[in-house]
């Protein structure tokens, strides 16, 4: 019998997909180790890392997500996806699992998408992948991740310590004038 990659079925259904391409389907994602926060971050707080679950590489230059355990859910696929940039940056990116999944199917316009055939084919195919699985259109919310929880994870980046990272989230949260509710 086959190791499951995490107790998350959405994750794992991804590293299904994952393990059969043979180039990437979002530039710079790429699956790691889930779980496995010993490269992830300099924190030392003990509650940082049993909150902050590391499972993907974002960018080629070191960016990471994780999902953050905001609560006591049992659903780890419904909790909000966390984008730690390799040069500081810090935003809530996604709602939820799925929520990210639609975002790594959309082209940024500002960066010019690789032109190989196999990344197409393998993008092409991840598309397909996403709308078996999850449908043709992706989940609606009413405000964005960084609405929806980044006063929250600002307040919970404080309880454990982690200043310096708060305050990149607040000069962000101010940058797209989010207020504090």
């Amino acid at each position: 019998m086959r190791e499951t990659y995490s107790p998350i079925a959405e994750l794992n259904l991804l590293k299904e997909f994952n393990d059969q391409c043979t180039d990437f389907y979002s530039p710079g994602f790429e699956l790691r180790e889930y779980n496995n926060d010993s490269s992830w971050s300099d924190s030392d707080s003990q509650q940082f890392h049993d909150r902050v679950i590391p499972f993907a590489q974002a960018t080629s230059s070191g960016s990471f997500y994780a999902l953050w355990r905001c609560d006591d859910r049992t659903d780890l696929a419904a909790l909000p996806v966390i984008f730690f940039g390799d040069e500081g940056d810090l935003y809530v990116t996604a709602h939820n699992l799925q929520d990210l999944f639609y975002d790594l199917a959309v082209e940024d316009p500002d960066v010019p998408a690789p032109t190989r055939q196999e990344y197409i084919e393998t993008r092409q195919a991840y598309i397909a992948w996403l709308e078996r699985n999850f449908g043709p259109t992706p989940p609606e919310f009413e405000r964005s991740p960084m609405e929806e929880y980044g006063w929250r994870f600002v307040d919970w980046l404080l309880s454990v310590g982690s200043e310096e990272a708060a305050d990149v989230m607040i000069e962000n949260l101010e940058f797209l004038q989010i207020p504090r509710r």
